[in-house]
């Protein structure tokens, strides 16, 4: 990427810093609840195995409603899909936050994956589809929503935690009025409706041999990618302050390489071997974190390092997926981010399990092996990304045109 276009990152039309503005205070809800993780099953009397169904039951919904973002999202538009999806966080954030068990936060959490499902794929489809600077641009604004939005949850959860593990939810269910009211006011209706797209266009979509490389690859790495988050609270032992400052200082590291540190990489190496580099670093890092669990110390600075190491995975695959195959965008999106989720809804129980037969260690050992499978899958079909390997820029009019249509193949 050159200077220039990274120089236009930043100068985006007022839609986009509206959905950009959204997709943070969404991906807040994946990060705010680690640091309240040990407060709601004290308060809850939930054992570890059932906070972390918090994450699983979010994840699970999240992920399989995303096969089928893009045939709502065609019939309803893009602005209306993400109000749906922004009111349902917004109504089942309040009622997590005014539950009185652990079941129902569970429940309610399981809702809320329900609108995440209906915003994020429809967010990144709108974003690269109004961005100025091309595809690669609006993916590294819409990972950089992401990094801050999973750094800002901790924080949030840590500061309103402190007083109780119900404060976290209201505070999201405010952002979300404001990402909503944002949303109807600076984003315009496109002025071509969008063709409808089947119902089992995402599926079908796995069906393509590069596509469903990545997505097999995504689900190892958001295993290792859960492990680190979802269950790191328990061995840190902080109280929920020093859990949301931990987080903040992982998700920050995220979103900076997300967006400088990814495409600094990609200057010098293809998107394939950049995956091959960063995916065992990944494991490495678990490894150490599971070694020296007990040193709450060298814990902290791996869980650093494992943001920054993520940030750069996150933008490499994701642009590897959208240059990967002709489909249009909305349908790449939401085949490969609902395996993804669903992957990351395994770990945070399997985790806990572990812990509770063969303690803190095990948990990381797992998420070493899962990023290790990651980087395996991509090595045996490694000439499957050989398109996306030496995709050129996208012109945005060609990916607006791609958010508009929808015949899956």
């Amino acid at each position: 990427m050159s200077a220039g276009e990274t120089g236009t990152i930043w100068k985006q039309p007022r839609a986009v810093w509206a959905v950009a503005f959204a997709s943070v205070v969404a991906f807040m809800g994946i990060g705010l609840v680690d640091p309240i993780l040990p407060a709601i099953a004290e308060a809850l009397e939930a054992s570890p195995a059932e906070s972390e169904l918090l994450f699983t039951s979010y994840l699970v919904i999240t992920g399989a409603m995303m096969l089928f973002t893009s045939f709502l999202s065609s019939r309803l538009g893009a602005k209306r899909t993400l109000l749906i999806g922004l009111a349902f966080i917004f109504v089942f954030s309040l009622l997590c936050a005014v539950s009185g068990s652990v079941d129902a936060v569970i429940g309610f959490r399981a809702g809320w994956g329900l609108g995440n499902a209906l915003f994020i794929s429809t967010a990144l489809a709108t974003i690269v589809g109004s961005a100025a600077g091309g595809s690669s641009s609006a993916i590294m604004l819409y990972e950089a929503s992401m990094g801050l939005g999973l750094a800002i949850g901790p924080l949030v959860g840590g500061l309103l935690g402190s007083a109780t593990w119900r404060a976290p939810f209201f505070g999201v269910t405010v952002l979300m009025a404001i990402a909503f009211i944002a949303v109807i006011t600076l984003l315009d209706k496109p002025a071509q409706k969008p063709h409808p797209v089947r119902i089992t266009a995402s599926i079908r979509a796995l069906g393509r041999p590069a596509l469903g490389l990545l997505a097999v690859a995504a689900v190892f790495y958001n295993m290792a990618f859960f492990v680190l988050l979802a269950y790191s609270p328990f061995p840190l032992g902080f109280g929920a302050l020093g859990i949301g400052f931990t987080f903040f200082g992982w998700g920050l590291g995220l979103a900076i390489t997300s967006v400088w540190g990814a495409p600094l990489l990609l200057r010098f190496v293809k998107r394939s071997t950049a995956i091959l580099i960063v995916m065992p670093l990944i494991a490495v890092d678990l490894l150490v974190a599971g070694l020296l669990v007990n040193n709450k110390a060298v814990l902290v600075v791996c869980i650093i390092i494992g943001g920054l190491l993520f940030g750069f995975m996150n933008t490499i695959l994701t642009e590897t997926v959208m240059d990967s195959t002709d489909l249009p965008r909305p349908i790449a999106s939401g085949a490969y981010s609902g395996v993804r989720f669903l992957g990351g809804a395994a770990a945070p129980p399997v985790a806990a399990l572990l812990a509770d037969h063969w303690g803190h260690t095990a948990p990381y050992v797992f998420g070493t092996i899962a990023a290790l499978i990651a980087a395996i899958v991509v090595f045996s079909g490694r000439r499957l990304l050989a398109t996306a390997d030496g995709h050129g820029e996208v012109e945005p009019e060609e990916a607006a045109l791609a958010i508009a249509e929808g015949d899956a193949a």
